[in-house]
């Protein structure tokens, strides 16, 4: 039997996903770690706010870490601003959304723990951004989307 040692590779998944003005950069997703963990890139545009609305999800601690700019996060009402070089986890069940109110992109790294989350939800995402050209995107599909993939949109 091969080592699993054997097949590994720097951003084995390496997938760029554009979700409107969103770019994210997959690099691990759960096929490639056992399901423990997803690992991505986020770059938001300077002044962007979230499309999508803000959410939930019980399976799995969603952990951001700053690269780049600021990015300022909700969570249960909180507003929290992360920067480079510094770490928000997000735990279960805490609703939450950022946005980019700063003059500068911003990008995080997002840790997914377990990976409960992979491409194919941003995928499906991107479809009904592209869908929308331009504009507001449904947010019903949205919504369906998000609950079929383990997220709960807040009221």
């Amino acid at each position: 039997m091969p080592s699993p040692i054997a097949n590994l590779r720097i951003n084995p998944s390496d997938e760029t996903i554009r979700l409107g003005p969103l770019v994210l950069r997959f690099l691990i997703t759960g096929r490639d770690a056992t399901d423990s963990v997803a690992l991505f890139e986020v770059t938001v545009p300077a002044g962007q706010r979230l499309m999508a609305p803000a959410h939930s999800h019980d399976h799995y601690e969603e952990t951001i870490y700053g690269l780049e700019g600021v990015l300022n996060w909700t969570v249960d009402g909180q507003s929290i601003e992360v920067g480079p070089g510094q770490a928000l986890c997000i735990p279960r069940g805490a609703v939450h959304r950022f946005d980019n109110n700063g003059g500068q992109n911003a990008k995080v790294l997002c840790a997914a723990t377990p990976a409960a989350i992979g491409p194919e939800y941003f995928r499906e995402m991107a479809e009904v951004m592209k869908a929308a050209a331009g504009g507001p995107p449904d947010r019903v599909k949205m919504a369906e989307i998000m609950r079929r993939h383990g997220l709960t949109p807040a009221p």
